[in-house]
């Protein structure tokens, strides 16, 4: 296993050194601010959902490498769904990092990487911070409300 393991820290420092869809969108539909108080990650994150599409995700924030990493990946995992694709995805991984779940790498993509944060249960809320803002943004945006947090 020790391969695998080398393989996902890889994954997961590539995705924080060079994170994708940061920054923020000229017409986001909907934007949200969570944090996490125990250990100060931060993350902002907008959504341009289209007729239930999310066509672009963009977000911003420090912290771990961990909150920061699976910030990259989220981006790049709900990208293109719809919102209740998204929704069900963001539980799917929720349900992995609580260790309900076996995880489903064909759906995750490269946050497969972040499975072993379930081992430490203190790493988890990283991991889940920016899952949890988009979460927070779809039902948002479902709400008719433009900013969550």
């Amino acid at each position: 296993m020790g391969g695998l393991d080398d393989l996902y820290q890889e994954i997961i420092l590539d995705h924080y050194r060079n994170q994708r869809n940061t920054g923020r969108l000229d017409d986001a539909t909907v934007a949200v601010d969570q944090n996490n108080p125990l250990c100060g990650d931060e993350i902002h994150l907008e959504l341009h959902i289209d007729d239930g599409r999310l066509t672009e995700v963009a977000h911003s924030g420090e912290g771990c490498s961990i909150s920061q990493s699976s910030a990259s990946m989220m981006s790049e995992a709900l990208a293109g769904k719809t919102e209740d694709e998204a929704l069900d995805l963001v539980e799917h991984f929720r349900l992995v990092m609580h260790g309900e779940q076996d995880a489903d790498e064909d759906r995750l993509g490269d946050a497969i990487a972040l499975e072993g944060v379930a081992k430490y249960p203190v790493r988890i809320k990283c991991a889940l911070l920016s899952w949890m803002a988009a979460k927070d943004a779809i039902l948002t945006h479902r709400s008719g409300d433009q900013t969550g947090g």
